[in-house]
């Protein structure tokens, strides 16, 4: 029999890293600051009519070619060694794929952000995730950042949920994810599924998974700003963001895994009552 499948899915700016990722090198690069740069992007949405993801990402090709910045990819991948993590990152994917195996599960990660996967791969633990659903840019002739190649915003990030449910992870293939397919047969049921998310943005994604099954957490700095997800049951838990062994979000997710493990049993045992008595 088959290892069940549980998807730890992340948000990754404020979830696993402590700010927002242009703001460790791409931004202090341009010579401002982070609270400035964001209020020229968000006056650009205004004015332009543009939606803020697409407004960041043109905003950061139109400054950096301003300064004479470089802006090829490998520039945004060399961004991502100085980005910050909160405490425990580095280990926690090993732990938790040390404890799925003993509890007779295959553990997969996968992020997914509005930030920049060029970032994120320049990261030390890009290694860790089995799919990057992030922003990224489209590269001209001469290899420089000319366009949005995709947007990842807080509305479209739930069809990647159903991307990971199904199996079809590539972007590319819209007709596959759109045939039916029994929910028993779907490769990571809703119920296998634990979303990780820092705020507002990252609740369309709280709810899909939480409502259908699964387990969905806010993390947090400050708890003023998740509280409310908790309260208003947009959230399963919240917990300061500290992945070390023995923090409380190492003991949630520990508990969590313990219980999909008991309920995967139970429905495997369903599943092969209901086939015995249809023979």
């Amino acid at each position: 029999m088959k290892k069940p499948i549980i998807a730890f899915m992340y948000d990754f700016d404020r979830t696993l890293c402590t700010k927002d990722m242009q703001e460790y090198s791409f931004i202090p690069g341009l010579g401002v600051d982070a609270k400035t740069f964001w209020a020229e992007v968000e006056k650009m949405s205004k004015t332009e009519n543009m939606e803020r993801i697409i407004s960041y990402m043109y905003y950061m090709i139109k400054s950096a070619t301003a300064k004479n910045l470089p802006i090829q990819r490998s520039n945004f991948v060399d961004n991502g060694k100085d980005v910050e993590l909160f405490p425990g990152v580095k280990d926690w994917f090993t732990r938790m794929n040390t404890l799925g195996e003993e509890l007779g599960l295959q553990i997969e990660h996968y992020i997914i952000s509005s930030g920049l996967t060029e970032i994120i791969e320049g990261t030390e633990i890009h290694k860790e995730f089995k799919k990057i659903y992030a922003c990224e840019f489209h590269y001209d002739e001469n290899g420089c950042a000319d366009w949005p190649a995709l947007t990842v915003n807080y509305t479209n990030k739930t069809q990647f949920l159903f991307r990971i449910n199904k199996g079809i992870l590539e972007m590319t293939e819209d007709e596959a994810l759109n045939e039916f397919v029994e929910d028993r047969n779907r490769r990571i049921p809703f119920r296998n599924m634990i979303y990780l998310g820092d705020g507002l943005t990252d609740v369309p994604c709280m709810k899909l998974v939480k409502n259908n099954g699964g387990q969905s957490i806010g993390v947090y700095t400050d708890k003023d700003h998740v509280k409310n997800l908790l309260l208003d049951r947009r959230v399963d838990f919240i917990a300061k963001a500290d992945y070390r062994k023995d923090s409380q979000l190492d003991h949630i997710c520990t508990t969590i895994l313990k219980k999909m493990a008991l309920v995967n049993e139970l429905v495997d045992l369903n599943h092969d009552q209901r086939d015995q008595e249809k023979k």
